[in-house]
């Protein structure tokens, strides 16, 4: 198992590499005159020209990489080019907003999905087609629309929640609890359906499989071999689906929290990203990417648990 780690560990380093080597090149070569756009159409060309010299855009752009790489081993992201604010404060304020929806959804989820999946493997009736009808109607709306409606019904006209967010710095629990439901409820309507429609397919795959039968010709009670035996052969599966579920979410709250005013990573990025502060963007990204190699890892093991075969391969 620590090969296997190991192995997975330096596939995340490389991944991380190349996507900041790639995110680096494509931010500068994008973003046209950056001392221009931080200085305004008014400065003159001495003032741009001092301007790039200040933020090193003088120097080749191998050397810029590898500086910015040597300060980010050190963990110095820089700050940013407008505020002036470091840029590790700026994500450690905003990681604990994005990453409590995040993960309370994803739980909710799993949860949610594996009991209405399996049910529906099991019972093939009504809750099967209800799963199946769901999953088409959750893959057809996009979430900030489920956001939206929830914050036009729920908010605005019921009033039962905050239709933006009143998380502040020292806010406490009530205000992260009435700020946080509908965005997580937003996610978890967009992600329940699919996730269990995935694990109802993994299950019925397991059921109709040669050992079941074996199991069963044997006098092994049901219960005993779908949650002994069946289970762990499809959870593989479903944790599969839920790590892309949740590396798509990573992307889809960036919207929500627009929507709901939620002061997370999602406007952070949507404001650095509109006044080209590279050092920022730079930062979201490679935070978002850490993120999903986390995750990745975390599946990766777990499966590795769940199936030897995973750790041979």
């Amino acid at each position: 198992m620590i090969t296997f780690i190991a192995k997975r560990l330096g596939s995340g380093a490389v991944v991380l590499f190349a996507v900041s080597v790639l995110t680096f090149v494509l931010l500068y070569v994008s973003s046209g005159s950056i001392a221009r756009n931080i200085l305004g159409d008014a400065a003159s060309a001495e003032q741009v020209a001092l301007k790039e010299q200040e933020l090193g855009l003088d120097q080749p752009l191998v050397l810029r990489y590898f500086g910015w790489l040597g300060n980010a081993l050190r963990g110095d992201l820089g700050a940013s080019w407008f505020t002036s604010e470091p840029v590790a404060n700026s994500l450690a304020t905003r990681i604990p907003v994005t990453m409590t929806m995040v993960f309370t959804a994803m739980i909710l989820i799993a949860i949610i999905a594996a009991l209405v999946g399996v049910l529906a493997a099991v019972k093939r009736g009504w809750v099967d087609r209800l799963v199946q009808i769901g999953a088409v109607i959750g893959d057809s709306i996009p979430g900030f629309v489920i956001g939206i409606i929830l914050v036009t019904f729920l908010a605005i006209q019921a009033g039962l929640f905050p239709a933006t967010s009143t998380i502040s710095p020292g806010s406490g629990p009530a205000a992260w609890v009435y700020s946080m439901t509908l965005p997580v409820i937003a996610l978890l309507i967009n992600g329940v359906t699919g996730g269990a429609q995935q694990i109802r397919s993994a299950v019925i795959k397991q059921l109709e499989k040669d050992y079941v039968r074996t199991l069963r010709s044997r006098g092994i009670g049901e219960r005993e071999i779908l949650f002994k035996h069946v289970l762990r052969s499809a959870a593989p599966a479903g944790l599969t689906v839920l790590s892309l579920q949740l590396i798509g979410m990573l992307g889809g709250v960036v919207i929500i929290e627009q929507i709901f005013a939620l002061p997370g990573m999602g406007p952070l990025a949507v404001m650095a990203t509109g006044q080209s502060d590279l050092p920022v963007v730079m930062g979201v990204v490679m935070y978002t990417v850490v993120v999903v190699i986390i995750v990745n890892l975390l599946v990766d093991i777990l499966n590795g648990w769940l199936n030897p075969k995973v750790r041979v391969s």
